[in-house]
């Protein structure tokens, strides 16, 4: 991946950088985060890259949440000490924790994008900030990973990221998680855990077969190290920065987007992170 491949679309984007402020409390917020993003981008014309991280979140897919036992099967997520919460994003379900590093682009709709091309941005950004660790990243839906797709990326036939979609009417974000830091047989055992309980009396093609010989992490697949998740999130930021333009680099420096960006205060963001659990967290349960 050559460094000109993200020019055209990184040269003005701004980081908003969480990923050192581990959250422990509601989920939503950080997608909260998302949608009030979104909004600054559509009024602005700017993108964005947000970059945060989640500690023991569980976030189910739509289509998880109508499983025949759904509920019963996020009881036993929250008896484990995960924050379970249904995304409004497409996928499946996916274990957010310390080792997970999560990315959304977002940009402005300016003209009409394919999704082809919005999931090539995030695959090219991350190929290019893994290049120094002579990985090769592929892209291709991996078979036994957990929230499979066509734009699942793996190393060596390993899933460390999936990614999805979230349109708004005047912007749109691309979200990747990454399996960092970690062993991915821990993530594909607590997710074939939840199904087991989840999808009981289910079709089988109601919900992925996850095996544990279909993930892993950036420090088992690359050799960042247990710091991974540090690494892998300086990497992404690193990569963005050496294509932006001069003067971007200029404002950012220190990084201060008050002037660029409009950041929400709590009580905004906890109010639209309630709006999300509102429209989205819906259960399905059969006795």
């Amino acid at each position: 991946m050559t460094k000109h491949a993200i020019t055209s679309w990184a040269r003005q984007m701004h980081i908003v950088d969480y990923s050192n402020q581990l959250a422990s409390n509601d989920p939503y917020l950080a997608f909260a985060m998302d949608e009030w993003l979104c909004r600054q981008a559509a009024q602005s014309g700017i993108s964005i890259c947000h970059i945060w991280r989640h500690r023991n979140a569980f976030i189910l897919g739509q289509r998880d949440a109508r499983l025949p036992r759904a509920e019963q099967a996020v009881e036993w997520l929250r008896s484990n000490n995960w924050l379970p919460i249904v995304r409004n994003s497409g996928g499946a379900a996916v274990p957010l924790d310390a080792g997970v590093v999560n990315i959304s682009l977002i940009f402005p709709l300016q003209q009409p994008a394919s999704f082809h091309q919005d999931f090539e941005k995030m695959f090219e950004l991350i190929a290019a900030a893994l290049a120094h660790t002579g990985a090769s990243v592929q892209k291709g839906e991996i078979s036994g990973a957990y929230c499979p797709g066509d734009y699942d990326l793996s190393i060596d036939g390993l899933k460390f990221c999936g990614i999805a979609q979230r349109r708004q009417l005047h912007a749109y974000a691309v979200q990747a998680f990454i399996i960092a830091s970690g062993k991915g047989k821990h993530r594909t055992k607590l997710v074939r855990e939840f199904y087991e309980r989840a999808a009981v009396g289910a079709e089988q093609s109601s919900y992925p077969n996850v095996t544990d010989q279909s993930t892993a992490s950036l420090e088992e697949l690359a050799g960042l190290g247990a710091l991974a998740h540090h690494s892998f999130a300086e990497a992404i930021k690193q990569t963005i920065q050496s294509n932006q333009s001069a003067e971007l680099r200029r404002l950012q420096q220190p990084l201060n987007l008050s002037s660029l960006i409009s950041l929400p205060e709590n009580e905004q963001l906890a109010a639209i992170a309630a709006q999300l659990r509102q429209r989205y967290y819906k259960l399905h349960s059969r006795s």
